[in-house]
């Protein structure tokens, strides 16, 4: 009889427990905000860095290892390939500029991602600068160390 009573107390236990943890993984809204506000911080750092040291540079730096673009009809994937491309493809006489907005989460935090404006700005040879706005969608994976990569862009 014992053995009943604590045969069915752990089951029970584990039952209450199994159900909390299911209610337990589901973030709280903070949590969700917290997640977004990393990935915005993310695309405005990856912006920075594209400013500072020019588009090859910057998606090399925050493509995930297996990242893909997509540029002229064609898919490039690795961020090796990535950075490679815009080596290949300088615009000298163009700046990038972007900002989401807006983003999302998943539930499990692992995956998010953004769209927006961005911003080319071509100058000609005499100066005249010409602008050209379109929308960007990103894709965001968080990677094992925490930081969000692109997987998509």
């Amino acid at each position: 009889m014992k053995k009943n009573i604590l045969l069915l107390s752990i089951t029970v236990l584990l039952s209450c427990n199994l159900k909390q943890g299911g209610q337990q993984n589901k973030p709280s809204k903070e949590q969700l905000e917290i997640w977004k506000s990393e990935i915005v911080k993310t695309e405005e750092a990856f912006n920075d860095l594209a400013q500072k040291e020019g588009l090859s540079v910057a998606f090399k730096t925050y493509a995930a290892p297996d990242g893909v673009i997509s540029r002229r009809r064609k898919i490039i994937r690795g961020k090796d390939s990535i950075a490679l491309w815009y080596k290949e493809n300088p615009r000298p006489d163009q700046t990038l500029t972007w900002k989401p907005d807006f983003v999302n989460v998943s539930t499990s935090g692992d995956l998010g991602y953004t769209y927006g404006t961005a911003i080319f700005t071509t100058t000609d040879s005499l100066g005249n600068k010409t602008v050209r706005k379109a929308k960007f969608h990103t894709v965001w994976e968080r990677q094992a160390d925490g930081t969000w990569r692109f997987v998509w862009d």
